[in-house]
C-alpha cells in the first residue's frame, strides 16, 4: 500500500494515470500530451509500474501502457475516487480534452517521432 501512495504522490504521475484511465498510450504520446521529456516520462512510468498501478504491452518499437487490471480490482474504491476527481477538477478536465483531441486527430506515434513540435503546436492551438 505504501508503494501505491508514494507513486500517487507526484502530480505528473497522477496526470499519467488520468491519461491512462482513458486510453492505452505509449511514452511518446504521454510525452507530448504532458509536454515532458522522454526520460522524465519513463522515470514516472517506471515508478507507476513498480507500484503495479500500470502495465504495458510491447508492440514493435513501442510499449503501450494502461491502468493495470490488478490495481483496478484490488483498489476499486481508490480507482473510482481518482476517476471521479479527474472528471471534476478543471486541470484534469483540460488534460482529458487535450488527450481526446490528440486521439481524434490523424496523428500517431510516428508523427510524434517525426515532428514532436508539430503535434505540440497542434495541441496548444486548441
Amino acid at each position: 500500500m505504501n508503494d501505491i501512495f508514494k507513486a500517487l504522490g507526484d502530480i505528473n504521475r497522477l496526470k499519467i494515470l488520468c491519461l491512462l484511465s482513458l486510453y492505452e498510450l505509449c511514452v511518446c504520446e504521454i510525452e507530448v500530451l504532458l509536454d515532458l521529456s522522454q526520460s522524465n516520462v519513463s522515470r514516472h512510468l517506471s515508478k507507476l509500474k513498480s507500484a503495479n498501478l500500470i502495465s504495458g504491452d510491447k508492440d514493435a518499437l513501442w510499449i503501450h501502457y494502461r491502468i493495470s487490471d490488478t490495481f483496478k480490482s484490488e483498489n476499486e474504491l481508490l480507482y473510482r475516487y481518482l476517476i471521479e476527481k479527474y472528471e471534476s477538477l478543471e486541470e484534469y478536465i483540460k488534460l482529458i480534452e487535450r488527450c481526446k483531441l490528440y486521439k481524434e486527430s490523424p496523428y500517431t506515434c510516428q508523427t510524434i517521432r517525426n515532428d514532436k513540435n508539430f503535434v505540440l503546436n497542434f495541441l496548444k492551438k486548441e
